[in-house]
């Protein structure tokens, strides 16, 4: 169905400005390409294939070579059979070449990107169920945990925002299936890598920032990191900021500068104001001066934890701007469920179990402080741990986390990968500077969830952070199964109900 040839892919590279050799001329001007790919075990007939990566091993292109791929792209020459197209930012020029490709899909959505240290997930399932409701169900949604390509079926995500290649590719099937909008977390990597070069969304989210994914692998400093983030403000038509987020002056600026226009929300500062009703779970909703987007009302979640208000207030203002009336959004926000977040278990004494993906601490802080606020009365416990192989910079703030909020810390595995689980543990560990804190190393993690089980009584409140509803765990570069944290914790209740 797609298809481009040698000669219009030079002419678009060219364009770009991203040839090495500008004045190339084509060797196979009848040389046509049905299938784009970076990966050799993904390869179709008439492949054209890109050497991305700054560690690329030569051996893929080889092997990509040997099932038939007759031209690559690439920043390197390689001895190889195959032609090289040599350009300038191999990474640039996937996102260029698949938006050809594959029809510029994007130019078809009405495109909604996210970004924020926590949150983003939340806000993005709390837009799709609006807009669900908003355009019968016409609404793609790539996010960290799930992706769905018809608006109704939801497969598990590989990456937070997909490679150039897969993000065109889900894009134009999204359109092929009659999807009209897209919601999309955008994580700095995305900038960082140039995932999403070249692409323009109609509305950016910007919801919060704090060190996270600082690691010589990742971003080496957090200003790298805040400047991939501000990439998103540069590439939207229209922003909505949390005006109580670190840096929003700098974020203003930036709008102010490049004349974005802005919409922002708080609960003390902002264009909308948020209030937290005496209700658990609504909230109010008021613009500071004229509400433009007719949204003002009073508003009721699903979800505990008033930090999630303000993901709702986000949503509610995207959707605003999307022409959604303020009616559908307050049917649909108090329907909207999300997976592994803030999932509720109750032991058979009274004990409340909560489950979540907060992995860094900005999200383990807020849970703590909401758990606080729940149960003064009772003891929290904490399940945690950290992955392996990145975000190095979130082990100490776990740490600091846990030093504010927890009575008992059970420090655990979460996808060590390879690391060594007790290396990491140890870093968690040596941060909590909190004395009164009990803190328990339990490096299997089904084992820890079911300590913290056992040792909730009944007014206590537990947190088992870090993997949700996730099923596997990854040791050594393979994913393992693992039964689960919020599958553990029902089997125990069941267990525990039948005795």
């Amino acid at each position: 169905m797609y298809s481009m040839t040698l000669e219009q892919l030079y002419q678009i590279l060219n364009e770009k400005n991203l040839l090495q050799a500008p004045n190339e001329k084509t060797k196979q001007n009848n040389q046509s390409f049905t299938y784009l790919s970076y990966d050799s075990r993904d390869l179709a007939k008439y492949t054209l294939f890109f050497c991305k990566g700054l560690h690329f091993n030569a051996a893929s292109l080889h092997d990509a070579v040997s099932k038939g791929v007759k031209v690559y792209v690439s920043e390197i020459k390689y001895e190889s059979s195959a032609q090289a197209i040599l350009v300038t930012n191999i990474r640039k020029a996937m996102a260029v070449v698949a938006q050809y490709f594959y029809r510029n899909p994007q130019d078809k959505l009405y495109k909604i990107g996210i970004t924020g240290t926590k949150g983003k997930t939340t806000t993005a399932y709390f837009v799709k169920k609006i807009l669900d409701d908003a355009f019968n169900k016409k609404v793609a949604l790539f996010s960290s945990e799930e992706t769905t390509l018809d608006g109704k079926t939801l497969f598990p995500s590989t990456l937070t925002t997909p490679e150039a290649l897969d993000l065109y590719r889900q894009m134009a099937i999204a359109c092929e299936n009659g999807l009209t909008h897209l919601v999309m977390e955008v994580s700095s990597q995305a900038y960082k890598t140039q995932r999403v070069y070249n692409l323009t969304f109609e509305t950016g989210v910007f919801l919060n920032i704090s060190p996270d994914h600082i690691s010589p692998i990742e971003h080496p400093t957090f200003e790298d990191y805040f400047q991939c983030k501000r990439q998103l403000l540069l590439n939207s038509k229209q922003m909505v900021i949390n005006q109580e987020s670190d840096q929003f002056t700098r974020l203003k600026q930036t709008c102010t500068d490049y004349q974005i226009p802005l919409y922002t929300y708080g609960r003390e500062t902002g264009s909308y104001l948020l209030t937290d009703k005496a209700e658990e779970r609504t909230f109010n909703l008021t613009a500071k001066n004229k509400d433009s987007l007719k949204v003002n009302g009073n508003y009721q979640l699903s979800l505990f934890g008033q930090f999630n208000h303000e993901n709702a207030v986000a949503a509610i203002l995207v959707c605003g701007l999307a022409n959604v009336s303020q009616q559908i959004c307050q049917e649909s926000l108090p329907l909207a469920q999300i997976p592994g977040r803030m999932n509720l278990l109750e032991k058979p004494n009274g004990a409340f179990i909560f489950v979540d993906y907060a992995h860094n601490y900005l999200s383990i802080h807020a849970l703590g402080h909401f758990a606080r606020q729940l149960r003064p009365k009772g003891r929290l416990i904490i399940v945690t741990g950290s992955a392996g192989g990145k975000a190095i910079s979130r082990r100490p703030d776990i740490g600091k986390a846990l030093s504010e909020c927890a009575d008992v810390a059970i420090i655990t595995s979460d996808d060590p990968d390879f690391e060594d689980p007790q290396d990491i543990a140890a870093e968690i560990k040596a941060a909590i500077t909190n004395l009164d804190v009990n803190v328990q190393l339990e490096l299997d993690r089904a084992t820890a969830v079911s300590s913290a089980f056992n040792q909730a009584e009944g007014k206590d409140t537990v947190i088992i952070a870090g993997k949700g509803t996730e099923k596997m765990m990854k040791f050594r570069g393979k994913e393992v199964f693992y039964e689960g944290d919020f599958h553990i914790v029902k089997r125990l209740i069941d267990e525990a109900n039948k005795n």
